[in-house]
């Protein structure tokens, strides 16, 4: 054999090496939600502010219940930016981060059409950037009641079973 056959051997060996190691590495940084979900499709989350509790459905059954916490002024709906409450009303799951500055994150169409014309009636911005999130990142104790800025905060296990769960695009009704 000459040298040049086995120069093309080593070759396609260290390509096949390299292979495997950045496939093992990219794959090793994926997403924060490691959970896999099998059941039925979600059709539908129910926010019930009051009770402080989320509710996923498929078509009108029940799959799982969560306790949530609010923005840190959740009596009424959200009418404008920084006003600390959650929105009431009806919105779609509009995006899925893994990268926020809280353990995973599902977007909230916030604000809807309704919500523009309020807070245009009030001259002021209705605000927006509001999410079903788990806690801060980097913080070892978990946040008190009622501390997000508008959003839904779950406890970071249910977060990562909910965004597993769930599709862009799915019916979100936050209710009083």
């Amino acid at each position: 054999m000459s040298v040049f056959s086995y120069k093309k051997k080593f070759s396609i060996f260290l390509t096949w090496v390299l292979f495997i190691l950045i496939t093992t590495l990219l794959a090793s940084c994926g997403s924060k939600s490691f959970y896999k979900y099998n059941g039925p499709q979600v059709t539908r989350i129910d926010v019930f502010k009051s009770k402080r509790i989320l509710i996923v459905y498929h078509n009108d059954k029940v799959i799982k219940k969560y306790p949530i916490d609010l923005g840190f002024d959740p009596k009424g709906p959200k009418r404008i930016e920084g006003d600390g409450k959650t929105p009431e009303g009806k919105y779609i799951i509009n995006v899925h981060n893994p990268n926020s500055a809280f353990y995973l994150s599902l977007g909230v169409s916030y604000p809807n059409t309704k919500d523009r014309a309020y807070a245009k009636l009030l001259g002021k911005p209705p605000g927006g950037e509001i999410f079903i999130h788990g806690q801060p990142n980097n913080e070892r104790k978990k946040k008190g009641s009622d501390w997000t800025a508008g959003c839904i905060a779950l406890k970071n296990r249910h977060i990562k079973q909910l965004y597993s769960m769930v599709e862009n695009g799915t019916q979100i009704y936050i209710h009083p």
